[in-house]
């Protein structure tokens, strides 16, 4: 048991770091500048106290990044309490207000008192770098998202037919948002033309998406007030949105190379609906070091799909997801549990005979993704790929 215990309240340009003794007795103070060198001395300044130290920090990633990677090089015992259980915390300390200062006592005596914190490890570098390269994904997934709903706006603003017509997901319409955007140009060039122009831009369906848009453009006659420059912004929009799908597919293919190097990726793949990109985020989250989670039960608690009681007086049996549960991980075991449901037989009749006990089917998919964190987490911790009846495919 450590004899001082040391809490950093994280901050973008600067952390504050409190030292507590055994008694909640505090030793040190200080606000440092989120810099290796002043990170350093503070370091040395709370070992000069006590070398038997505990750290703890209330982020564990991201503006926290330098602090963590230091205090792990030197070998110094580090957990981890997430922010919303500092703030719930503190509301039982003295004082109302909110400071640094006090949220680093908090997390110091949190540390102190509790045996349950998460602890940080090293991660390996193949682990850091899908993290990086998933979260990339992440935010391109997002903007792109956001740009095809403006680009919706946009559309239905001017042309509400063609945007009921067209599937902006998929590449054809939106090529054909580059050129032509309100029903006058569309019946201006003709259907035949039109299949011809998007043929020689390389448009799956051609013929038939020419005809969907013509059938949208003889629907409606009326210029809207503003439709030029309306169909100057959805060109641009349509530009905007092929340009991410280009890059999302660039760092998929970052994501699987980087994914197949890994040593536990024959393993996790063999998984039925586990292609390389949910693989990438599983590793992402959990480093696939299975030794950080005691059971199968604690990775799934951790990935959401683990229901925890919410029981209150004469209410009893009242079970719900819980709140605090990492997304990504959340992800990956339910969207492959949907996809296996489609290519694995046993994943089938397993949903098939949830479904005849009553359960609706988000719960019988969130039941099939918990048994399968069952088997992943014994395949990986004993190196062996996953043997069915029946040959599946994988997806993404």
């Amino acid at each position: 048991m450590a004899q001082i215990w040391a809490g950093t309240d994280i901050g973008k340009t600067h952390h504050h770091c409190v030292v507590l003794g055994a008694e909640g007795e505090r030793l040190l103070s200080r606000r440092v500048l989120n810099d290796e060198t002043e990170l350093l001395a503070l370091i040395a300044d709370v070992l000069a106290i006590d070398e038997d130290v505990l750290w703890a920090v209330d982020v564990a990633d991201g503006m926290a990044a330098l602090w963590i990677e230091l205090l792990l090089n030197h070998g110094q015992r580090l957990v981890y309490i997430p922010g919303l259980a500092v703030n719930r915390a503190s509301a039982g300390y003295r004082g109302m207000g909110k400071t640094d200062a006090k949220d680093a006592t908090v997390i110091a005596d949190q540390a102190r008192m509790r045996r349950d914190l998460t602890v940080l490890r090293p991660d390996s570098e193949h682990a850091v770098e899908l993290r990086v390269l998933t979260n990339r994904r992440a935010d391109l997934n997002a903007d792109r998202t956001r740009r095809i709903n403006r680009l919706r706006g946009q559309l239905t603003g001017v042309f509400p037919a063609l945007e009921r017509a067209l599937d902006l997901t998929n590449a054809g319409p939106l090529v054909l948002l580059t050129g032509y955007q309100t029903p006058a140009a569309l019946r201006r060039i003709g259907s035949k033309r039109l299949e011809t122009w998007l043929r020689n831009r390389k448009v799956r369906g051609a013929a038939d998406l020419a005809a969907i848009a013509l059938g949208a453009a003889e629907r409606q006659h009326t210029a809207v007030s503003g439709e030029k420059i309306i169909a100057q912004l959805i060109h641009t929009l349509a530009q905007e949105v092929i340009g991410l799908n280009e890059q999302i597919a660039e760092i998929d293919k970052l994501i699987a190379a980087r994914f197949r190097e890994h040593e536990l990726a024959e393993v996790i793949s063999s998984m039925p609906g586990i292609g390389p990109l949910l693989g990438a985020e599983f590793l992402a989250a959990t480093a696939g070091d299975m030794s950080r989670f005691s059971s199968p039960d604690r990775l799934a608690s951790l990935a959401g799909v683990a229901p925890v009681p919410r029981d209150s007086g004469n209410v009893s049996g009242n079970l719900h997801r819980p709140r605090r549960y990492h997304r990504g991980l959340q992800r990956v075991f339910y969207t492959s549990a949907l996809i296996s449901i489609r290519n694995c037989e046993e994943s089938r009749r397993f949903y098939e005979r949830k479904r005849d006990e009553g359960k609706r089917h988000t719960q019988a998919v969130l039941a099939l993704a918990r048994r399968r964190v069952n088997v992943l987490w014994a395949l990986i911790r004993d190196g062996r790929c996953y043997q069915g009846d029946l040959p599946v495919t994988t997806a993404a």
